[in-house]
């Protein structure tokens, strides 16, 4: 594969141009992901609104019909709901780990079997998340296992 980067004029608005034979799955892969780098999310705390981008994010969870956006070591609300949000990160490193959390698995430090079917993923800022039993398939199908 071949890169070319070309330097553009402040005025002119940036392009990246794929030319390939067939769009394959890595390559779906990488365009869903730099669209994601650049869009960035809408949380809040408080009073405060702030915007925020999605590879900052470790994981959500959703509580009493709130969404909470968790990072390194702050917690954020957002007001999207999970499915929403599972929508507009699909095709990323975010992954549907239980009925109530994503996942973002490029903040996963391990995963290892928890019991009844389960996993459990350890996150980089040392917390554990439960892959559901149902949700198993799916994170071994995006592993490539």
């Amino acid at each position: 594969m071949k890169i070319t980067i070309q330097d553009c004029p402040p005025e002119a608005e940036e392009e990246i141009i794929i030319r390939c034979r067939a769009l394959d799955e890595s390559l779906l892969k990488m365009i869903y992901s730099l669209r994601a780098g650049r869009e960035k999310l809408t949380v809040s705390r408080g009073e405060r609104i702030f915007q925020v981008q999605p590879s900052d994010i470790y994981y959500f969870e959703a509580v009493d019909n709130k969404v909470f956006a968790y990072m390194e070591k702050e917690v954020f609300d957002t007001r999207s709901k999970l499915y929403e949000l599972e929508k507009q990160l699909e095709n990323t490193d975010f992954f549907r780990a239980s009925k109530s959390t994503i996942i973002n698995l490029s903040k996963v430090k391990n995963i290892c079997p928890a019991f009844n079917g389960r996993f459990e993923a350890c996150m980089e800022n040392g917390e554990k998340l439960i892959v559901s039993r149902q949700y198993v398939p799916g994170l071994k199908k995006k592993l490539g296992l």
